[in-house]
């Protein structure tokens, strides 16, 4: 069975693009079978994307990033430098061609979670988390982003609330010791923690 959260996909490659406008910019991405949401911006994504918080010239880290549309963005609207990693290789291929796409700087790493990042001190991460790969891979990913956030960074998670959302803001209280929500549309809830110390 091929899943998104797969490392290779076997399904034939179909490029196309789709595009969408984020907090009023036209953005194109490439897309294809085998990745997440392949035909359309899903609308946890988006969510996340309309409602992130970033300072000018942030460390930004899209965890599990898909096609790149939050890095993208970051780096995009809020000059932030960015790197990306996803464990799916098309995924990460899609990514590179939509970072030229885009005309951004942005790095991209294929791994599981954080193995491929080196880098400890971001400002933000961001992410929308694959709960069909399961609540253990889910929690991991906020679990283990405290070591990869400075002081004062933050996690910013998307999930619907009433699936999954309210275990995973669970999570976030537990390892940051700090949650809230930063945005609420169509029973998805955007959860921000800091990392106090």
């Amino acid at each position: 069975m091929e899943h998104y959260y797969s490392e290779k996909q076997k399904s034939s490659l179909k490029l196309k693009k789709i595009n969408h406008r984020i907090k009023g910019i036209n953005f194109e991405f490439y897309t294809s079978s085998g990745v997440f949401s392949k035909n359309k911006i899903d609308k946890g994504t988006l969510i996340l994307a309309e409602n992130m918080i970033i300072d000018k010239d942030s460390d930004v880290l899209d965890i599990g990033c898909g096609i790149g549309i939050l890095g993208i963005a970051a780096a995009k609207l809020f000059s932030a430098h960015v790197i990306m990693s996803d464990v799916n290789q098309r995924a990460v291929m899609l990514s590179k061609k939509n970072i030229k796409l885009s005309n951004i700087k942005a790095s991209i790493f294929q791994g599981n979670l954080y193995e491929p990042i080196k880098q400890d001190d971001f400002d933000v991460i961001l992410a929308n988390p694959p709960q069909t790969a399961g609540k253990e891979i889910c929690f991991a990913l906020i679990e283990q982003s405290k070591d990869h956030l400075k002081t004062d960074g933050n996690l910013q998670l998307v999930a619907r609330h009433n699936k999954g959302g309210k275990s995973l803001s669970g999570k976030m209280q537990e390892v940051f010791g700090n949650v809230k929500v930063i945005a609420k549309k169509s029973g998805y809830s955007v959860y921000l923690s800091e990392k106090i110390n």
